[in-house]
């Protein structure tokens, strides 16, 4: 018998800037034994647009999106606030609109961030994975607090041989990204994402962890530029195994590196 066939929201800012999280994720599914898909009609989840009140531009692109994916057992997306949106405000953008309410929440009810379906779903507690080094984890706002995603990577990521892990001192704080708060309260951000920055240097990693790329983008930028010799990936590269390419921040060679 197969396994559940899973539609993959790439998302933006894995498409765009770091494809190698979407070949993890691929790699992850299948080898739990999903028929994983990335439907090619799949665009935004509509995040921005939803962020800035733009209520209409949001429905347009939900709708879109639910009736690219509503075909699969599963959705799963290597982000937490891509699947946030999906599961939890979906179902928000459509209150006055039975039809679609409908459709959007029976879309969430099948949305999930990777790291939480493969614990949460598929019972997963191994990975065939090794990882020298010593890591850090920045559980992401939105897989946090909208999708109780914290202990799953943790269970995962105990299993891998070569792996230790040094928690943050501040692990569940905002890094100051926030989709489009960074670039409303830019100097808020800044003062956010430099005390985040200091605890991961105080850990003593060499390699910091997250499931989300806007997350991880900010940081790996911040310590870039402050000089840290700290490497940062997706959560899901290290456990599918894929952690040979360039860490992100580290090149800009076609979006391999972000």
């Amino acid at each position: 018998m197969s396994g559940p066939r899973v539609g993959l929201f790439v998302t933006c800012l894995v498409d765009l800037f770091r494809p190698t999280v979407g070949f993890a994720a691929v790699k992850l599914l299948e080898e739990a034994g999903c028929t994983a898909e990335v439907p090619q009609a799949q665009t935004c989840c509509g995040q921005p647009a939803w962020n800035t009140g733009d209520r209409k531009t949001t429905q347009a692109v939900a709708k879109g999106v639910i009736a690219a994916f509503e075909g699969y057992d599963y959705v799963v997306a290597p982000s937490g606030s891509c699947a946030g949106m999906l599961r939890v405000h979906y179902p928000e953008l459509f209150v006055a609109d039975e039809s679609w309410k409908a459709r959007a929440e029976a879309l969430a009810a099948k949305s999930w961030e990777l790291v939480g379906f493969l614990v949460d779903v598929l019972k997963l507690e191994r990975v065939a994975a090794d990882y020298a080094g010593i890591v850090t984890y920045h559980d992401s706002c939105s897989g946090l607090r909208e999708l109780g995603v914290k202990a799953q990577p943790r269970a995962l990521l105990a299993g891998i041989g070569g792996l230790h892990l040094r928690e943050l001192a501040d692990a569940e704080v905002c890094c100051g990204f926030g989709g489009t708060f960074c670039v409303k309260y830019p100097d808020i951000s800044d003062r956010m994402v430099s005390n985040k920055t200091k605890s991961i240097v105080d850990t003593g990693a060499d390699t910091l962890l997250a499931g989300d790329m806007g997350c991880l983008m900010n940081m790996a930028g911040k310590l870039q530029r402050e000089g840290a010799a700290v490497r940062v990936r997706h959560v899901a590269e290290v456990l599918a195994g894929m952690a040979d390419r360039p860490a992100i921040g580290e090149a800009r060679d076609g979006g391999e590196g972000a």
